[in-house]
């Protein structure tokens, strides 16, 4: 069991009190705050564990299919949580959710052909504004300036989200072709 795949692991360990904590409030009054601080060490773990796997070549099976989904588990974990409190529209969560299933279908009849579908930029830039986005919705500040942030960065994360999913359709449209 290498760093990155720890790293891995802890992002998924860390959705439990992530959770809780945002849908209980258990602790207190800083529960945005402390909940927000495990969310930004669950993303930190993200940008670290595959910087770390193809620096020192720790690349693994293991790695491959659990970083993914570890992510996806985060930010699907954490619009759920805004959802329910009302903080984000059910609509944005539809799409971001609906890409997030379309594109592991996608990468599993993939696999099964032997093809290996790498993350595209745009991939990464969504990730990137989901994660702002869901930070700036946990924070909440009821400021004019962070309720346009919040807007805007949701606005941002669905495009993103589109564009994403459109790109990896057309890049790797011939992974659906019957043979």
């Amino acid at each position: 069991m290498n760093l990155p795949n720890r790293l891995t692991i802890l992002r998924t360990v860390l959705i439990i009190p992530f959770v809780i904590i945002m849908l209980t409030g258990c602790v207190g009054e800083f529960s945005n705050w402390i909940a927000l601080f495990i969310f930004i060490l669950a993303s930190i773990t993200d940008l670290l564990d595959g910087k770390i796997a193809r620096k020192y070549n720790l690349i693994t099976n293991f790695g491959k299919f659990m970083d993914p989904l570890a992510d996806k588990l985060l930010v699907c974990s954490a619009l759920i949580c805004l959802l329910e409190m009302s903080k984000i529209p059910a609509w944005a969560v539809l799409i971001i959710m609906a890409r997030e299933f379309i594109i592991s279908g996608f990468r599993l009849v993939a696999s099964d052909n032997g093809v290996v579908i790498a993350a595209s930029m745009w991939g990464k830039s969504k990730t990137v504004s989901q994660m702002i986005m869901i930070g700036l919705h946990i924070a909440d500040l009821d400021l004019w300036f962070f309720n346009f942030m919040e807007a805007l960065s949701l606005y941002v994360s669905v495009a993103l989200t589109i564009i994403s999913l459109m790109d990896y359709i057309i890049k790797n449209k011939e992974v659906m072709k019957e043979e």
